[in-house]
């Protein structure tokens, strides 16, 4: 599964660098635009096999299934002219409230949104799974966002990676462009 991930992560920015390559020889300056795209986040996460965090999990009374709420935090910047975005994004979450317990995790990913809304990027992940145990990842996520006037909703699909146990997780949400 991670290497499909990767080779599908390599395929698209190959496919953006060559759609969306700009070269610049008559050395014009660029000029940026930021957006904050913050908003709320929930989703699922999978924890597949029968690894060392599922069985950490199992001895806490918890699934391998894991509900996630949380709050994005994204920063962009675009060029004025157009073609892709640079993203960074900090993602706190609380998970598994559906097991009457609380698991926190944060992730910050680096990428690029594409001026179709498709976007990926990776970053690390810790997570907190007992009071004294972080666990921390390699996430690869990619996505699209719908813009519908102002409104963006994402929908993400992220690949954690960890020798305990890899997690994917289904999320969304909305923003509003400030």
């Amino acid at each position: 599964m991670f290497k499909n991930l990767m080779i599908i992560t390599i395929v698209m920015a190959a496919v953006a660098a060559r759609s969306f390559g700009q070269t610049f020889e008559d050395h014009r300056t660029v000029l940026f635009a930021e957006r904050n795209l913050s908003g709320p986040r929930l989703g699922v996460t999978l924890i597949p096999g029968q690894g060392e965090l599922v069985q950490k999990l199992e001895e806490n009374n918890l699934g391998a299934t894991i509900s996630q709420f949380g709050w994005h935090f994204e920063w962009q910047i675009r060029p004025d002219g157009g073609g892709p975005a640079f993203v960074i994004e900090t993602v706190p979450l609380l998970g598994g409230v559906e097991y009457g317990k609380i698991i926190p995790s944060v992730s910050l990913v680096m990428g690029v949104r594409l001026p179709n809304g498709i976007e990926f990027g990776m970053g690390p992940n810790g997570l907190m799974s007992a009071p004294d145990e972080v666990h921390t990842a390699l996430v690869l996520a990619v996505g699209k966002s719908f813009d519908y006037s102002g409104v963006s909703i994402p929908i993400n699909i992220a690949y954690a990676t960890n020798p305990e146990g890899n997690r994917i997780s289904l999320m969304f949400g909305y923003s509003i462009s400030r």
